[in-house]
């Protein structure tokens, strides 16, 4: 299951685990990851034409930076606490418990490398993004006992086409590629990586 699976990342994500031929759940517009009804029913809906969910992959997230915290709206506060961490909360609500019942399963969130300490302007989004990281931490402790590996990435700045034409004199073959950093959440999610647990990798390009 890859939430955010529209976007450049999730499509990423989409095509290389269809590459080694996985039966994918994409979720993205038509189902209101704020919404834990919504959530559930996804699942569920997965659930019933797969028997079970081996793999959660948490790409949905969002950006936004600028104004000072004292500035700073609730609206956008709300928005990327929403978009980046309530996410991963609503998903793993869902998804854990049948997890736990099939005997083990893998969780990759998407963090940020710019989370790991505080930036100017951008209070909202680290903080929400930290959550991530602190998020994954902690729900690896509670499940790794349940053979549930729980980790994420975080990477620098993505090269899409949206990035490259709101920074136009940046050179983006300094940015992630949305193929290499699915790559690496390939890779936390297959078997290779089952003694990884709690894992926040930073993917920070080619150079």
């Amino acid at each position: 299951m890859v939430t955010g699976a529209a976007g450049n990342l999730g499509r990423a994500v989409v095509k290389a685990f269809a590459d080694l031929g996985a039966s994918v759940v994409p979720v993205d517009l038509p189902t209101n990851l704020l919404d834990q009804a919504q959530v559930d029913a996804a699942v569920q809906k997965a659930i019933q034409q797969f028997k079970r969910i081996d793999v959660l992959c948490n790409i949905a997230g969002g950006f936004r930076m600028g104004a000072p915290v004292h500035e700073t709206s609730d609206k956008d506060w709300n928005f990327l606490l929403d978009l980046n961490a309530r996410t991963v909360l609503h998903t793993a609500r869902a998804v854990v418990p049948h997890m736990i019942a099939a005997g083990g399963g893998k969780i990759v969130n998407v963090g940020a490398y710019a989370a790991q300490k505080g930036v100017a302007g951008m209070g909202a989004y680290i903080a929400s993004k930290s959550a991530v990281i602190r998020l994954t931490e902690t729900m690896a402790a509670e499940l790794r006992d349940k053979n549930i590996n729980v980790n994420c990435v975080l990477p620098t700045i993505i090269d899409t086409p949206e990035n490259r034409a709101a920074m136009p004199k940046a050179d983006p073959r300094r940015w992630v590629a949305p193929e290499d950093l699915a790559n690496v959440i390939l890779f936390l999610a297959s078997d290779e990586a089952r003694a990884i647990h709690g894992a926040a990798l930073p993917v920070t390009g080619l150079s």
